[in-house]
């Protein structure tokens, strides 16, 4: 009584597949932080010339902009490549 010995390590293709779908799970909280780091940000120290709340509110939205792009763009990228290698069939085969 011998058992079927199955492989210890999956297929390089599925493993990067998956963690690639890890990757696309995780970006909304990678996002999240990201869009809360300005409420980390502190005003002017003491003693320092004083900004305009409308200069700091402009970096604000100019950093909230490009974040916004860059997780549309990885987003984009990693959707591609989960659809790229999609091969339409069930990996443990069809039953």
């Amino acid at each position: 009584m011998t058992a079927k010995k199955t492989p210890v390590f999956v297929q390089r293709r599925t493993y990067r597949r998956r963690r690639v779908a890890d990757g696309a799970r995780l970006l909304p909280v990678f996002g999240g932080i990201l869009f809360l780091i300005p409420l980390l940000w502190e005003g002017d120290p003491a003693g320092a010339e004083a900004v305009p709340d409308g200069a700091r509110t402009a970096w604000v939205m100019t950093y909230l902009f490009v974040v916004w792009f860059g997780l549309a763009v990885l987003s984009g990228v990693l959707a591609r490549f989960l659809v790229a290698e999609d091969d339409g069939g069930d990996e443990e085969g069809d039953s």
